[in-house]
């Protein structure tokens, strides 16, 4: 009883071991960098675009292999003395407006940008037009005195039978 007791103690520590130092043999992306100017445009750069593959997540947090080769795109691009205008554009021909996160205004992407505006202005005509027609219903009048005795009268009635 006692050896079973070890050995699942022992494969409990192994499983531990193994799941902890599963994440040291991750990659880890290491560049040295001429400038701190040039190490903030990279950390600048990969969190603006938007990983291909991923849903929604940048360069910069995404784990996918072609994160990886775009962070080590734009170091080549930034060693080579580019500019930050020239690796967007480079990035945005090669994958399209989905890379970047505020895609421009264009005749391709004027819905996406008017959208929320035009939801807007449907939702508000919505809402007056609800509450033109609630207010142009007739109102329920009150009841007279004489009404209201007849309502009584029948109630009373109704309590007898």
């Amino acid at each position: 009883m006692s050896l079973a007791i070890a050995l699942l103690r022992l494969t409990g520590v192994l499983l531990i071991y193994v799941s902890s130092t599963s994440l040291s043999w991750a990659a880890i992306d290491t560049y040295e960098f001429s400038s701190d100017q040039q190490r903030e445009r990279f950390q600048v750069l990969t969190e603006e675009l938007r990983c291909p593959k991923c849903q929604n997540q940048n360069i910069a947090d995404s784990n996918a292999p072609i994160a990886v080769d775009l962070r080590r795109k734009i170091y080549t691009m930034l060693q080579a003395g580019e500019s930050d205008k020239t690796i967007i554009d480079f990035m945005q021909s090669r994958y399209g407006d989905f890379v970047l996160y505020n895609p421009p205004w264009d005749r391709r992407t004027w819905l996406l940008w008017s959208l929320p505006f035009i939801l807007l202005m449907v939702g508000l005509f919505v809402l007056g037009r609800l509450l033109w027609r609630r207010r142009s219903q007739p109102q329920p009048q009150a009841l007279s005195e004489a009404e209201k005795a007849a309502l009584n009268a029948i109630l009373k009635e109704s309590e007898k039978s």
